[in-house]
């Protein structure tokens, strides 16, 4: 199963979501890999999964496709462990942005779905986290993916911004990806004691969106994570914010 975050919409905490489901995934015993396609490299620095001059960044995988190699090295090589049991990562690297327009004018759109077919031995669970744009890599990875996950942080905009992403992801579905769906919406930042949120996650499923049933609220212990270069699950295991973490997991992994 290959799951992409994704919104064009900045700040819903797509990385962090990124991260702590694979995290969780892992604890559970699915060999899981995370790739990190946000020149920010979010995730990547969440697992401290940095090395300086490291040839073996998404950057690296997609270059080889650009660049003439007698022989290009498989997939499985780009993969590194992470602290955490289970889980790996394709480091992200801001190189991407250097070599886009290249990649977009050579037509290798389908270059990392190829890549992540070669992977199906070797992970029950793929999570992809993307940058707030929908360029070359976001829809690589719409592309690549069975599923997708888009995390809102419950305003007006952002429910204005789920019009536009759903018509989007219906027209990559009918071109390009048959398997993809929207798998869930997550409430992320949720305030339970203001009346806007409540109200536009109400709207959302009268509406019929698909809003997870779990909601993730804001908390400080979340950037503590960050702080500490640990998934909440590691970090504190029995905290409300890892326990609603868990319970989005389980709702996906029952689909």
């Amino acid at each position: 199963m290959i799951r992409v975050l994704f919104n064009k919409k900045g700040g819903v905490g797509k990385s962090s979501l990124t991260v702590n489901l694979a995290a969780i995934s892992a604890k559970q015993g699915l060999r899981t890999l995370v790739i990190d396609l946000d020149t920010q490299c979010n995730s990547t620095h969440y697992l401290d999964a940095i090395r300086e001059d490291d040839k073996n960044t998404i950057a690296d995988l997609f270059e080889q496709t650009i660049t003439f190699h007698i022989h290009r090295r498989p997939a499985i090589e780009f993969c590194q462990p992470t602290g955490v049991d289970n889980l790996s990562i394709i480091a992200g690297s801001q190189r991407l942005a250097d070599i886009e327009s290249e990649l977009d004018s050579r037509h290798k759109i389908y270059k990392l779905k190829e890549a992540l077919a070669s992977l199906q031995d070797d992970f029950d669970r793929i999570y992809i986290d993307t940058a707030p744009a929908l360029n070359f890599y976001s829809m690589s990875a719409l592309i690549a993916a069975d599923r997708c996950l888009i995390p809102i942080d419950c305003d007006d905009f952002a429910r204005q911004g789920l019009y536009s992403l759903q018509q989007k992801i219906a027209e990559i579905k009918e071109d390009h990806n048959e398997a993809l769906e929207i798998e869930g919406i997550i409430a992320n930042q949720f305030m339970s004691n203001a009346n806007l949120p409540k109200q536009i996650v109400n709207e959302l499923v009268q509406e019929g969106f698909p809003v997870l049933a779990e909601y993730i609220s804001q908390s400080v212990k979340m950037r503590e994570s960050h702080q500490a270069k640990k998934p909440l699950i590691q970090l504190a295991p029995s905290h409300k914010l890892t326990l609603a973490l868990v319970g989005i997991f389980n709702i996906l992994e029952k689909h």
